[in-house]
């Protein structure tokens, strides 16, 4: 008897020794309620972590986006929403947003600090210039495409915040406002950072372009001879004194005489190039106002 009823025991805990993926399936079956929720609320969790690393890595690239920005400009900005607005197009804007909230007011504000910076500029390095000739420098160098070749060379072009446009729209509209926005953005240094700032920009990036001008102001035969009048001298005398080269690429050297002034020379692929080279040569060196270099 004795040995039937160990046999009889030993039977159960030998039917407990199921395989493994049937274990598996009754443990997941005795999952209780209450432990499946706890469960399910720990993804949620995960997802929110991942959301937050990725606003924190989105946060910092902005950051280092705008002081890369800034040190371009070569301003920090102690309100760094003035540089963003400047660099806005009203496209960008969400509904509901002023115009205002674009670089249009700043552009404005900008256009006038500008010229009064360069106004200055242009009086102190041009003492012997009259008004006239004052005037047209300083409309050279406020005029847009100068402004659009500032902002060209600081980089803004890829910095500008435009809305959804098409592709090729979007490259055409970033290169035509390019002068507003340089303008832009002098306002937003002139709120930020004062007077003195805004001063700062403005010589730092317009001191060469105010003495090596990229166009020719006047013709410099008309210069010349406009200073002649004035002196009581007659017209310029322009004469070709040797032409080298093929006849498909000539170079001509031409000299310019006025009665009692050493003659000047110029070379130039046509004659009226070596012409304007000539008396740019002779206004250097007498020192008239009107040229290039003033």
């Amino acid at each position: 008897m004795k040995d039937e009823a160990k046999d009889i025991a030993t039977q159960p805990i030998e039917a407990q020794a199921a395989p493994e993926g049937e274990a598996a399936t009754k443990t997941l079956a005795t999952k209780t309620p209450e432990t499946k929720a706890a469960e399910t609320k720990t993804t949620p969790a995960k997802k929110k972590r991942t959301r937050s690393s990725k606003a924190k890595d989105k946060a910092k690239a902005a950051a280092d986006a705008n002081a890369a920005l800034e040190a371009r400009i070569g301003h920090n900005f102690a309100d760094p929403n003035l540089l963003m607005q400047a660099i806005t197009h009203v496209s960008a804007l969400k509904s509901g947003r002023k115009r205002g909230d674009s670089y249009q007011r700043l552009e404005f504000l900008g256009d006038h600090v500008l010229g009064l910076v360069v106004s200055d500029m242009l009086y102190h390095a041009f003492p012997n210039a009259d008004e006239g000739e004052l005037s047209k420098r300083l409309a050279e160098l406020v005029r847009k495409e100068s402004c659009a070749d500032v902002a060209k060379s600081l980089g803004l072009l890829d910095d500008i915040k435009l809305g959804s446009v098409g592709s090729s729209a979007d490259a055409r509209l970033r290169k035509s406002i390019l002068g507003d926005i340089c303008e832009a953005v002098i306002g937003a240094i002139f709120l930020d950072g004062g007077h003195a700032a805004a001063d700062e920009f403005v010589k730092r990036n317009w001191t060469e372009r105010m003495h090596q001008p990229r166009r020719p102001l006047r013709d410099p035969k008309t210069v010349l001879q406009e200073w002649a009048q004035g002196k009581g001298l007659p017209t310029p005398v322009y004469r070709e004194v040797e032409r080298t080269g093929p006849h498909h690429d000539p170079e001509f050297r031409v000299a310019v005489d006025l009665p009692g002034l050493a003659p000047a020379e110029g070379t130039g692929g046509s004659k009226r190039a070596a012409e304007k080279v000539a008396a740019s040569v002779m206004i250097e060196r007498e020192g008239v106002g009107g040229g290039n270099d003033g």
